[in-house]
């Protein structure tokens, strides 16, 4: 997680009373709807089943059928309120050859609807390593991620354009 100072909180700077390091978002920051604060002392983290390509492509969505996953799983215990931004540096920290300046990430959320069977994937955003992006303090909250959908992260390396950005996959 990245720890930032938040200026006006009133907090005087004192030895740390223990090592856990968070991320705070501010409400600058949170797009459409304010979203409750998360105190994240007092709020259980979630489970983040997170599954990363690093072709520049999503996986297909055959990969998550009938109980299977993509064997790429990393799980990241955090919050709803974590940012791509957070989320990447996170990754980063697992895979050091995404710490390549420019190294293009793309999330997927991939979810199942009651409605029909199978999973469904939407995409919701991309960071850059070493480049501030309009998509970085964007949440999981804020994109309806549900306890229990994947994070799907197509990785492309810093050489190689990433695939447009659009609906026209064949999945």
């Amino acid at each position: 997680s990245l720890a930032r100072a938040l200026p006006g909180q009133g907090r005087e700077l004192r030895a740390p009373r223990k090592m856990a390091v968070e991320s705070r978002v501010t409400q600058e920051e949170i797009k459409k709807e304010p979203e409750k604060p998360i105190d994240r002392e007092k709020t259980c983290p979630l489970l983040l089943r997170v599954f990363t390509t690093n072709n520049g492509r999503h996986h297909r969505m055959d990969e998550f059928s009938r109980g299977n996953v993509p064997s790429s799983e990393l799980q990241i215990y955090t919050w709803m309120d974590a940012t791509l931004k957070e989320l990447t540096s996170l990754v980063k920290e697992v895979y050091p050859e995404a710490r390549k300046k420019g190294t293009h990430f793309n999330f997927a959320i991939v979810f199942t609807e009651l409605k029909r069977p199978g999973y469904r994937v939407k995409e919701i955003g991309s960071t850059m390593s070493g480049r501030k992006g309009t998509d970085d303090s964007m949440t999981l909250q804020s994109q309806k991620f549900q306890i229990g959908d994947y994070l799907d992260i197509a990785i492309t390396p810093p050489n190689r354009a990433p695939p447009p950005s659009g609906r026209m996959r064949p999945y």
